[in-house]
This record gives C-alpha cells, structure tokens and sequence, in this order.
C-alpha cells in the first residue's frame, strides 16, 4: 500500500504501545487497538517504535513476524517511570534531531464493569495509573521529541470519557480525565505547533475486556471488599448479572477497527486535525445528546437503551411489601 502524499512532507515515524507509536511510537501494542494501529502504519510505509507491555509476549512475536525491519519494538509498561524513560532515551538516539512526528498513547485497561459502589478503591486507582497518568508520564516525556519536528499528540480516550454510562465509574472517570488533559494540552502546546488529538471511540472488539480469569480474579475482588450490609442490599442474583453482563460485552462491540484507525490516521497526517474524533455507532450522537438535551432526557435514553436490567435485593423486597400493602 503506498504511502499518503502527506506522509512525504513529515517524518516516516510513529511511536505505538497497547499504550502509544514513531518516527511515530505507539504505547499499548500488544493487542487490540494498539496492535492493529502498529501494523497499519508499518504497513503504509512510517517507522513506527511499538511500545508493549511484554517484549517476549505473543502479541510482539507476530508483530516481529508480520512487520517490516522498519518496526521496533520497546518493552514499556506505561506506569513505569523507569521503562518510560528508558524507551525515550531509545527513540532519542534512533531520531536524534530529526524529532518524533507522533506519539499515539493508548494503553488501557477496563477493569470489571460494576455499579460505582461496588468496585473497590483498588479499582479505580488502578484505572487512574494505567488510563490516566501512565497516559500523562508518556506524553511529559516524549514532549521535547514532538517539539523537534512540530508533531502529534494523539491520546485514545473513550466513549465514557465524554459520557457517563452506567458501570463504567472507574473506567470513565479515568478517561474523563485524560480527554481533559487533552484538550488542555491542545491549547498550551499550540504555540510550540504541536496538534494535539483525542480519540472517542464507542464500543469495538479490541481485548481490553480481558480474559476469562482475569474476570473470576476481578469479580472475587470485587465481593471480597463488599460490606456484609452492601452484599445484602444488593444481593447474590444481582452481583451475578454483572458477570454476565460483562460477558455479553464482546457482543455488542465492532470487530472491525478500521473507523478507530482511519480517525488516528487523520490526526497524525492531516494539515487541521479535529481535536475529537468520535469512531463507532452512536459515539457522536450519544455526545451531542448529552451536551444539548436535558439531563433527565439524556439520563432516560441510557436506561431505555440498556433494557431490562437486574435489581437490587433490597429494591425487590420493598416492592413486594408495597404490593402487599
């Protein structure tokens, strides 16, 4: 596939992880998304620095196999402060004045979907490290390099960053703040001409979800840090139904990531980038509902789009005694 006009005016290079990739690096490219996203930029000609978060894993070893000498793949776990540093003197010495023409950060993890109440603390601040500031550490380090050659900065958000959906708390509230650091960093970093660009994609397939042991090891978790009054409120059928919730997900997502890939394509090569780019069935729609309906509207839609839903214990007794009244 040839490369783009455009790509000739700037740097052949993207950083990329299942957290970002350059001449363009991308953090988070062990699978899914960012896996993807390493292969198609390789595929149309940029050097890409592909940072993952197990360099002898399966998801490096087919990028290893499928990709062209033009790739490189750097061992980056995004809350390392470590590892982040030492990928950075590694791109450092690759591209020396040349600069980095785009860091795409999109390492994330979901967590287990619950109601905010029932997830633990550890939770969410385990979706603040990765989503957030694991996010924040990459783009703060890899800032000189993008001044360098006037680059990108693209951070892949989400749906529920811009959104409140119910069972998303920890998950949305850490991509709520990175689509807000985002937004800032594209107004301060406008006078150094960098372009900055956050990505909302509504739901598709891309192995965040986790496996099924990393689900029985979350929902343990989950109902061991349950008070005894909180376990009875809510009760065994319900917490139950957030399993099987969770394994209906993968369901309703897209498999095919091309909408999410030609959006960061258009933020890394265009001359005026969007600041948000909303991929997927309903993200841009749901946006615009929630920022110019009524809350109670908006609210109303959700519940109706999400159907029959479990209830609470508690909810269930106080309604039999009502009816027996």
């Amino acid at each position: 596939m040839s490369i783009p006009t455009a790509v000739n005016h700037y740097p052949a290079s993207i950083l990329c992880r299942r957290w970002s990739c350059q001449a363009e690096g991308i953090k988070g490219s062990d699978t899914g998304i960012g896996h993807a996203l390493a292969k198609y930029l390789d595929n149309l000609g940029f050097i890409v620095f592909a940072g993952v978060l197990n360099k002898d894993g399966p998801g490096a070893e087919e990028l290893r196999r499928t990709c062209s000498q033009r790739l490189s793949l750097l061992q980056l776990d995004i809350t390392n402060p470590t590892q982040v540093k030492e990928a950075y003197l590694q791109v450092s010495e690759k591209v020396q004045n040349t600069g980095l023409w785009g860091v795409v950060n999109n390492a994330g993890i979901l967590g287990f979907p619950a109601d905010g109440e029932l997830l633990p603390m550890s939770m969410y601040r385990k979706c603040m490290e990765v989503n957030f500031f694991g996010a924040v550490e990459v783009s703060k380090t890899f800032l000189p390099l993008l001044r360098k050659s006037q680059g990108r900065l693209v951070n892949m958000s989400s749906m529920t960053g811009g959104i409140p959906l119910p069972r998303y708390a920890a998950y949305g509230a850490s991509k709520a703040a990175l689509s807000m650091f985002s937004g800032v960093m594209r107004q301060e970093l406008s006078k150094w001409g960098i372009k900055v660009a956050a990505i909302h994609p509504s739901g598709f397939r891309t192995g965040i979800q986790g496996t099924s042991e990393l689900w029985v090891k979350q929902e343990k978790e989950l109902v061991e840090h349950l008070s005894v009054d909180v376990q009875q409120d809510y009760g065994r059928d319900y917490l139950l139904g957030l399993k099987s919730y969770l394994l209906r997900i993968p369901s309703h997502c897209d498999a095919d990531l091309t909408p999410v890939l030609n959006s960061i394509l258009h933020a890394l090569l265009s001359k005026r980038p969007r600041g948000l780019y909303t991929p997927g069935k309903g993200a841009y729609v749901m946006l615009c509902i929630f920022c110019y309906f009524p809350v109670w509207f908006y609210d109303f839609l959700v519940s109706k789009s999400l159907g029959p839903q479990s209830i609470p214990q508690a909810l269930r007794t106080s309604e039999a005694e009502n009816e027996d009244l």
